[in-house]
């Protein structure tokens, strides 16, 4: 970045619903704008653009990462499109935050990580959980030993999508399933917890187009701990979370991937609800915005909540389920 001031200028890469989220809850950050959308449709930019006050729309990814004005794009396409929509903003040396995953696969998301490194562009995975002021107090608490030696965390994630072979969520071409689009969640929040696990088991019931419909992950640690963890396309779960350990357990609510509150159970103590201010401030997006502006202001090329090591140890582990419950897409 070559300017004087502070303020940093986003590009948005898409449209859709979660592109509109990200771009509202940027709006009430100051130190950030949004000068750009870039889409593969002009019409669909142009739209977005009105609809949001951002001057300039692109009817390319292309035309957007050359915006000389752009100092960071966040990718907000399908992720079977992150991959070649995020190289493009690296190779034009833009600072990248893409949404989860951050690929379909190890290979992928490998490729993209060593293209930052040796560019010295940033990149951040979207993993909004990591930024949450209440995952941040939560992680605070189990280093302080609020609840003893962790030797279990739960989650889960299922919705009800619809039973139709052409849905995305269906589509192999599209890295369909629950997996990676639901299950991410649960694996990065037990990542988070416990680390990267020494064992990986997996079942899953597959649709028959090929991809993961429901499917149940547990994870094992060198210390003991495990984790439970499960994913569905078919039926909506609590689409809760919990860490156990020797001297009691945190329970986050529905919604444990950007929570507004939890539960801390401590033995010989009422149980202490604990909440943050302004941790769900709009959609729940800031956070993780703010986290990029903080790094790009400070020229980190990596952020220390969401580290790029700690992305490729999730997509080691989501690659590994797959290998397991036997879901392959092309671009394997």
């Amino acid at each position: 970045m070559t300017r004087t001031d502070d303020t940093i200028r986003w590009g948005i890469l898409a449209t859709g619903g979660i592109a509109g989220a990200f771009a509202r809850d940027l709006a009430t950050l100051p130190e950030g704008e949004t000068v750009a959308v870039g889409s593969r449709s002009p019409e669909s930019a142009r739209r977005f653009a009105d609809a949001h006050g951002i001057p300039r729309a692109y009817g390319s990814w292309t035309e957007l990462a050359a915006d000389p004005d752009v100092d960071v794009v966040y990718v907000a396409t399908p992720h079977s499109a992150h991959f070649e929509a995020a190289r493009v903003c690296l190779e034009a040396g833009k600072a990248v935050l893409c949404e989860k995953p951050l690929t379909l696969n190890l290979a992928q998301a490998r490729e993209l990580v060593e293209l930052a490194r040796r560019r010295k562009v940033f990149l951040m995975e979207a993993m909004w959980t990591y930024c949450s002021p209440v995952v941040r107090r939560m992680l605070e608490l189990i280093d302080d030993g609020a609840v003893g030696e962790v030797r279990s965390v739960h989650a889960d994630f299922g919705i009800a999508a619809p039973d139709d072979p052409a849905h995305r969520l269906r589509d192999p071409r599209l890295g369909g399933g629950a997996l990676l689009d639901l299950g991410v969640y649960p694996v990065s929040f037990a990542h988070l917890v416990l680390g990267a696990p020494s064992s990986v088991a997996a079942w899953a019931h597959l649709t028959p187009e090929g991809v993961d419909e429901t499917t149940g992950v547990l994870l094992g640690y060198d210390s003991g701990a495990v984790a439970t963890l499960s994913c569905s396309i078919a039926a909506a779960s609590p689409t809760v979370a919990a860490v156990s350990g020797t001297r009691g357990r945190i329970e986050l609510p529905h919604g444990f991937f950007a929570p507004e509150t939890f539960l801390l159970h401590r033995a010989g103590h009422e149980p202490e609800e604990v909440r943050v201010p302004g941790a769900r401030d709009g959609a729940g997006y800031a956070h993780e915005a703010a986290e990029v502006m903080r790094c790009l202001r400070e020229k980190e090329t990596e952020s220390p909540l969401v580290p790029l090591d700690g992305t490729l140890a999730v997509m080691t582990t989501l690659d590994a389920v797959r290998e397991r419950v036997g879901v392959r897409y092309p671009q394997d």
